[in-house]
């Protein structure tokens, strides 16, 4: 979009926006988000937000808006590039193009990124919006453009994202693994680069995609700063776009009970009976909400830290879910803050020595208990510890970093306790 722009002598106006959708809907393409850039006949300072092989691609902070005809134009050559780049005749993908003189209200951005919204819905937001609309026959597309129009941008993250040469599209990417380490330690503002625990390199894509890879930062300086750090194939060129990625915007209110299919949101209550395990290390529990209605939710095993941690609860913990629903009524977890653990008790300490206080050992199975240094004898009875701290402490968890979605809160990657192995 922005080289298109440019080509027709029109400028950008403030940062270019990567904005991701409702990661529950059925209806979601592979990267699920949406592009919006807003172009007008640019005046004031500039400043530089990528590279073009054009030159340098930037951006101003106060333009004059396109005139009617202007707008077609431009709406006319940005869908022949859309046809001639996207996958659409992919199943699933429903590619649409969306220029308006105005944009939607931010309440359509909040409905759609935790709720399935219908192309009804979507087109009484946009009638005020004077749209030029382009679009696959499905219309499904339309659907994500009108809510990535409609994001506020409030708390906002960035990516800078490189695109590889034409010529190396589907084949192996280059991208050194140190020098992503090493930029990481240099800038604390990046995130999800790396999972630690399964090594897996985050930024660059596995499909065979244009982009090369993308660094996901809380300023828009430390992922330009960091692009430039990272050893690689030849980038053809770069961007920096607003996101919202990293918000949590899709679980930014409680989960409608009974459940609604493919919504997101919180859950607080009670665990009331142990976790059961399912084939391929997936656990299944119920929590019980406040109001006494109970709600069956799941923890899956690529997420690698979230069962661990529901496998150490015991009925009566109280902890807050967030997550989302498919067509089910289950609660798919994304991650869990602990608030409050009950006493755990074990019965397999062995009793103290009565002369010198010292642990006696076990004579083996039902003969009791000896002193090595007084030679004392105690009958087979293992005394209760009141008390042993829970594996995890109370705080939030996250999943394994490449198991995060997009949207997911912030949040440092997992450093789990060692397994016990009694």
């Amino acid at each position: 979009m922005v080289r298109t722009a440019h080509a027709l002598g029109f400028d950008v106006i403030g940062e270019p926006r990567l904005v991701r959708l409702n990661p529950n809907v059925p209806s979601k393409t592979r990267g699920n988000a949406a592009l919006v850039v807003r172009v007008a006949h640019g005046h004031g300072p500039s400043e530089v937000i990528g590279s073009l092989p054009e030159g340098p691609a930037r951006c101003y902070w106060a333009g004059r808006d396109l005139t009617d005809r202007e707008r077609l134009r431009l709406a006319d050559e940005l869908w022949t590039t859309v046809q001639r780049t996207s996958a659409g005749t992919d199943l699933g993908t429903d590619p649409a193009l969306l220029v308006v003189r105005r944009k939607p209200p931010a309440q359509l951005y909040w409905e759609a990124v935790r709720r399935v919204v219908a192309i009804d819905e979507v087109e009484r937001w946009l009638a005020d919006t004077d749209p030029i609309v382009r679009s696959v026959p499905s219309g499904v597309g339309r659907i994500g453009a009108a809510a990535a129009l409609a994001w506020p941008g409030a708390h906002p993250t960035w990516e800078a994202i490189a695109y590889r040469e034409s010529h190396r599209w589907g084949t192996h990417r280059e991208v050194d693994r140190d020098s992503v380490v090493g930029a990481m330690e240099r800038h604390r503002e990046l995130f999800l680069c790396i999972d630690s625990a399964t090594r897996r390199l985050l930024i660059a894509p596995h499909t065979s995609c244009p982009i090369l890879f993308g660094l996901r930062a809380t300023t828009p300086a430390a992922a330009i700063e960091a692009l430039r750090e990272i050893r690689s194939e030849p980038i053809e060129r770069w961007l920096l776009f607003r996101t919202n990625q990293g918000t949590g915007d899709h679980v930014r209110r409680p989960w409608p009970v009974p459940p609604v299919p493919f919504t997101a949101g919180t859950l607080s209550g009670r665990l009331v009976e142990p976790p059961v395990p399912h084939p391929g290390g997936h656990l299944l529990f119920p929590l019980e909400l406040d109001s006494g209605l109970r709600v069956r939710c799941a923890v899956f095993e690529p997420t690698k830290t979230l069962p661990r941690v529901v496998q150490s609860l015991v009925p009566g913990d109280r902890i807050r879910l967030w997550g989302g629903s498919q067509a089910d009524p289950v609660f798919r977890v994304e991650g869990i803050d602990l608030l409050s653990l009950r006493p755990r008790h074990l019965v397999l300490d062995n009793p103290r020595c009565p002369a010198c206080h010292r642990r006696m050992g076990s004579l083996g199975a039902g003969r009791g208990f000896r002193c090595a240094h007084c030679r004392q004898r105690a009958p087979p009875e293992r005394r209760p510890v009141l008390r042993i701290p829970p594996e995890f402490p109370r705080g939030r968890y996250h999943p394994t970093p490449s198991a995060r979605r997009h949207l997911a809160p912030q949040g440092p990657e997992p450093g789990l306790p060692p397994r016990r192995t009694n």
